[in-house]
């Protein structure tokens, strides 16, 4: 019997008995990995690899358990929730169900360099980033969307593409990595944090006030917004915007809405007014965003994995 040792995380998926549940495998200029994984329920641990690895939750699960590297942790997942597996480390993970990943892996011998150079030598790879801790960030969701809608073109354009991607995700992770798992003193209640959360995403077409969100959480406005901040790391309104600006990239990827009607839908009184807030977010316009996506998808790389693989080898 021929025994898999993997050298990467896409070696990983990609050969033996773990192959069958990868649905598809994109390389961004060769420089980052992308995979989604379709898996039943049950143990997904696997070995230590040379890999830092981001994983989006597609659906959500009532219990995961295990250890990513930062220590062990028992609990539901939503969809769209992120964690990050440490590299060199061998991964334990349990789901009580079913489950679909996104996962982003940055090779560390592709970017090790850079990240030595970013933190003038002083950047740690076992220290630096939020490993093992299950999180939110719609920043990141935002990126980890673009990059997997305009991945699938090799070359110069999508190595820059990549590597500016790579860089927005490694930034956000190391200043998130300094925050505990639970909520850090003085920042909400776990309990507040989730159902301020909740109200923002169950209300983005309507005006939120911070007393609104204050009193959601039992606070006063000072006093909610500082401790928001401290938690999430912006002020309610940033992250408001955030979500607002993630909502729309999801309808104008996946809807035929009018901008018009895009704009009411997350919040905004016009098109103009989405048009001026997405164009400093994503530096294009929706029209030209969904434009660019749909000629994206319409060269969409077939998900079959020899296929993908040579793509890899490109």
């Amino acid at each position: 019997m021929t025994v898999h040792n993997p050298s990467s995380f896409v070696d990983w998926h990609s050969k033996g008995e773990h192959a069958s549940y990868m649905r598809t495998m994109k390389s961004p200029g060769a420089i980052l990995d992308l995979l989604e994984i379709q898996r039943p329920a049950g143990d997904m641990s696997r070995p230590a690899l040379q890999d830092i690895v981001l994983v989006e939750d597609m659906l959500g699960c009532s219990r995961v358990r295990g250890d990513l590297g930062g220590g062990r942790f028992d609990v539901a997942t939503e969809k769209g929730t992120l964690a990050v597996a440490a590299p060199n480390f061998a991964t334990t993970v349990f789901n009580d169900q079913s489950h679909r990943l996104r996962s982003l892996a940055f090779p560390l011998a592709q970017w090790q360099g850079v990240l030595d150079e970013a933190a003038d030598g002083r950047f740690s790879i076992d220290t630096s980033l939020i490993y093992g801790r299950i999180f939110d960030s719609p920043a990141i969701r935002s990126t980890l969307r673009n990059l997997w809608a305009l991945c699938n073109d090799e070359g110069a354009p999508s190595r820059l593409l990549a590597r500016a991607a790579g860089f927005e995700i490694l930034a956000e992770l190391c200043r998130m990595g300094g925050a505990p798992l639970a909520t850090a003193k003085g920042g909400l209640a776990p309990w507040a944090q989730r159902r301020c959360l909740e109200l923002m995403r169950a209300q983005l077409s309507e005006d939120i006030s911070l007393d609104e969100l204050a009193a959601e959480a039992r606070l006063s406005p000072f006093h909610f917004a500082r401790m928001f901040k401290h938690s999430l790391g912006v002020p309610p309104r940033v992250y408001l915007t955030r979500l607002r600006i993630e909502k729309a990239c999801e309808l104008l990827e996946q809807t035929d809405l009018a901008v018009t009607q895009i704009a009411q839908e997350v919040g905004y009184s016009s098109n103009q007014v989405l048009a001026r807030v997405f164009m400093k977010h994503r530096g294009l316009s929706p029209s030209d965003y969904r434009r660019f996506v749909c000629d994206s998808i319409g060269r969409t790389v077939s998900s079959h994995v020899p296929k993908a693989r040579r793509a890899f080898e490109a």
